[in-house]
């Protein structure tokens, strides 16, 4: 959770009633953090917005979407390259439900940021405050130490 997820989800809960920021278990991806450490972490970062809550799931977003009545899915877009994934993604998912994706282009200052690129800073001893909330920066050094201690065992 990067300082520009938690814009566009501000963003999107002034723009909606409710808000659920969703996690889904990607097993294809290398993660630092469980998906119940995720959304723990999720949820602390997005507390002061009462209407949105955090959920994981498993299989497709659409379906999710479907179980509990979503019908707008909502995207924080970077850069072009990101809009060319994403259209795709929106597409396809349109195809598949009856859900429209509300693209929101992120605030400048965090136009830059993706969480594996802190990941990779924060790994190298970079600092990453400003970043990422500081509850955030704590666990993910406390995470990457865990891991080097592991690696030298």
């Amino acid at each position: 959770m990067t300082n520009g997820h938690i814009d566009i989800v501000s963003r999107a809960s002034y723009l909606f009633d409710e808000v659920v920021v969703a996690v889904g278990v990607n097993k294809s991806k290398n993660r630092l953090f469980s998906p119940e450490e995720r959304i723990d972490m999720l949820t602390e970062a997005v507390r002061e917005f009462p209407n949105v809550k955090v959920d994981g799931f498993t299989g497709l977003l659409t379906t999710y979407c479907q179980e509990r009545d979503i019908h707008a899915i909502v995207k924080g877009l970077r850069a072009v390259s990101d809009f060319d994934y994403e259209l795709q993604m929106a597409q396809m998912n349109s195809s598949l439900a009856d859900i429209e994706t509300v693209f929101v282009p992120t605030t400048p200052e965090y136009s830059f940021l993706a969480s594996s690129l802190v990941k990779e800073v924060a790994t190298f001893g970079g600092d990453v405050s400003g970043l990422v909330p500081d509850f955030v920066r704590e666990r993910l050094a406390a995470r990457i130490d865990e891991n080097r201690r592991k690696g030298d065992q």
